[in-house]
């Protein structure tokens, strides 16, 4: 016979071989599925909810060291028991009635209680098949190649929930990985942290949908490490992103002072951490402590989040705003744009008392002639807006156990 081999690709998942072969002799066929890429970094498990006719049509990539489960019924495909297939739902189920079938004119000649067992649960497979009421279809890959089909996708499945895991050193023996495994072991946990990308569930700000916001922790050249965080929005498409500071608040504020000179500035990488106050002196511009949140931005990027936020106040430039203010804000936005585009010098300070702010020394490690950066003490307000004047690092346990 003749053995075809096909390299395709499923949408939203990865690229696959299938490989088909067919006898001419005496008809028999037969279709399996490998992986085209490497072990993935975790396991994934897919549990989806089976109720109606349509979700038995859906496509299903389940490899060799995948395990198949319905819980209902107690009934479980282990992994290497079967070669990887590309089929659906019906047909994994069809896999299993014909597999359990196939024995059972022996078993009746040699133990018909156990055949009369086997042919009532061959029966609620097939029943399944009909989907008179509920299950649960759930897919265990440790290798994490495997797959269930999103048709809404790349919309969320409500009856589809993913859970990526990671592999436990019996589930890394059982993939040939036990020597890697090893070899992570001694890693350093701080380490894993700074290498992975941690994700926990959220609300969409825009449409309240439920979304995935991602969280990284990033090593800042000549600065420190600042915990950057996403939010996607597979619903309205909303898109926003916010930087934590992953150190301590400074001993001293940090005011930093860059005159714009050339277009190449507006590349310059800025963090400009929740705390602080932007200024530009030339445009009599102050943007206050608070506004627009954290950002690890560029200097082209801050800039424009800045106009937009004075162009989208309804106030200032919709249907409500007065004439004369609709004016001066017109020039405003045109003078910013003129920074943006570098045709016009400007002085740009950043003021963040916490002392957690950045913006890139393109001469670093030597000095920038046109960057000038200075610490200062914080008065008592601004370690107030802090709440530093009330926080009491030390001694406070002796405190605390005399007041008793």
């Amino acid at each position: 016979g003749v053995t075809r081999l096909l390299l395709t690709r499923i949408p939203f998942f990865k690229e696959i071989i299938v490989s088909s072969f067919a006898c001419e002799s005496c008809s028999w066929s037969n279709t399996e599925i490998q992986s085209a890429g490497r072990i993935q970094e975790q396991g994934v498990r897919y549990t989806l909810a089976v109720t109606s006719r349509q979700d038995m049509n859906r496509e299903v990539v389940k490899t060799d060291c995948a395990t198949a489960r319905i819980p209902e019924l107690d009934f479980e495909i282990p992994a290497f028991t079967q070669k990887g297939v590309l089929t659906t739902i019906e047909g994994i189920i069809d896999r299993a009635v014909a597999g359990l079938e196939q024995d059972q004119p022996i078993r009746r000649a040699t133990d018909e209680e156990v055949a009369n067992k086997i042919d009532e649960f061959i029966g609620k497979l097939k029943q399944l098949k009909e989907v008179r009421s509920s299950f649960t279809f759930i897919v265990d890959d440790p290798s994490g190649n495997s797959f269930v089909e999103n048709p809404r996708a790349p919309q969320k499945d409500d009856a589809l929930v993913v859970t990526h895991y990671r592999r436990s050193p019996q589930q890394a023996a059982m993939l040939g990985l036990e020597g890697e495994e090893l070899e992570e072991k001694p890693a350093d946990s701080a380490e894993d942290l700074r290498n992975e990308v941690l994700q926990f569930n959220t609300n969409c700000p825009e449409c309240n949908a439920p979304a995935n916001t991602n969280m990284k922790l990033v090593q800042i050249p000549h600065f420190k490490e600042v915990i950057i965080m996403a939010t996607n929005c597979d619903s309205c498409g909303h898109r926003t992103n916010e930087v934590k500071s992953g150190g301590a608040i400074e001993p001293q504020g940090t005011r930093i002072t860059l005159r714009i000179t050339d277009p190449s500035d507006m590349t310059r990488d800025i963090l400009k951490s929740e705390t602080c106050s932007v200024e530009i002196p030339e445009l009599e511009f102050e943007l206050g402590m608070g506004a627009l949140g954290g950002k690890f931005t560029t200097l082209e990027g801050l800039l424009k989040d800045i106009r937009e936020l004075v162009e989208r106040n309804p106030f200032t430039l919709g249907d409500s705003s007065a004439p004369s203010k609709t004016e001066k804000l017109r020039e405003f936005v045109g003078k910013l744009q003129e920074i943006i585009e570098g045709k016009t010098e400007a002085h740009f300070i950043m003021d963040d008392p916490a002392g957690n702010s950045y913006l890139q020394n393109v001469y670093a490690p030597e000095e920038d002639p046109e960057l000038k950066v200075e610490r200062y003490e914080r008065s008592f307000e601004q370690n107030e807006d802090l709440g530093l004047n009330d926080m009491k690092t030390e001694g406070y346990e002796s405190e605390g156990a005399s007041a008793r």
